[in-house]
């Protein structure tokens, strides 16, 4: 059997949200390796027969290094055939997936991309929470908050002077930081979301003001990952009206 590389995306979370491409190719794969954020129900969509291998990295707990990771992928082909690389959300949104496609060509394996939901979208969508929305947000940025030098990217001060929804992964031990700049340049009654466990049963969201967001930002669980999302369109959650109401009867006359 010719040695090849599927680069698939699983998706926010839930094991029904990997696209029809990418589950046909997770059904075909000879050995499989996948990392943190894929759900345990997809990977038992897959022969008992073939090895899966986690590969995960979880802040302070990574399994293989990225070295490893691209070693791994390379001699599991040669040795089973078809291998499968599952990566959660897509795999090209933050997930390194070009270093594991050039590791992998430079051995002359031939690599199919299947795409797959990012989180940064469809988990905020998950919540009634659109990231553009006409007359409010035209546009959107996709950031990390854990960047190669663990700072955060340059790029957030720019994002945050500007009208777009700001999205922004892997900011979760970051979010006092990243609350006190939003603030600065939004100012303190602009809306925020955190969502946490996308997609699945125990999905979780905390919405509020960057003011409010500095008392309910304890209720965040920091060892589990999160969408965090800053913008107007934030106010379209059921809970955030809510609380806009409630913050009105509150009010001192």
């Amino acid at each position: 059997m010719r040695a090849r590389v599927s680069l698939v995306g699983a998706g926010p979370g839930s094991k029904d949200l990997i696209t029809v491409r990418g589950l046909r190719a997770l059904q075909s794969a000879n050995a499989v390796l996948y990392d943190a954020l894929v759900s345990e129900e997809l990977i038992q969509q897959v022969s008992a027969n073939i090895p899966k291998i986690y590969v995960g990295k979880r802040c302070g707990k990574h399994s293989y290094s990225q070295e490893e990771i691209n070693m791994l992928i390379v001699k599991s082909a040669f040795a089973y055939g078809h291998v499968v690389r599952l990566k959660g959300g897509d795999p090209f949104v933050f997930g390194r997936a070009s270093e594991e496609v050039e590791y992998a060509e430079s051995f002359g394996l031939s690599v199919d991309i299947v795409p797959g939901l990012t989180s940064a979208i469809s988990v905020p969508a998950s919540q009634g929470i659109p990231v553009t929305k006409r007359g409010v947000s035209s546009s959107f940025w996709v950031l990390t908050a854990t960047t190669k030098c663990h700072n955060l990217s340059k790029d957030f001060e720019l994002a945050m002077q500007s009208s777009a929804t700001i999205l922004i992964l892997m900011g979760i031990r970051k979010i006092r930081a990243i609350v006190r700049l939003a603030a600065e340049y939004r100012g303190e009654s602009s809306p925020i979301a955190v969502i946490q466990n996308g997609t699945l049963p125990n999905e979780t969201c905390l919405v509020g003001t960057l003011k409010e967001f500095k008392v309910i930002s304890t209720q965040l669980d920091i060892s589990q990952p999160g969408i965090i999302v800053i913008g107007d369109v934030v106010a379209d959650h059921p809970a955030f009206f809510e609380e806009a109401i409630q913050r009105v009867v509150n009010m001192e006359f």
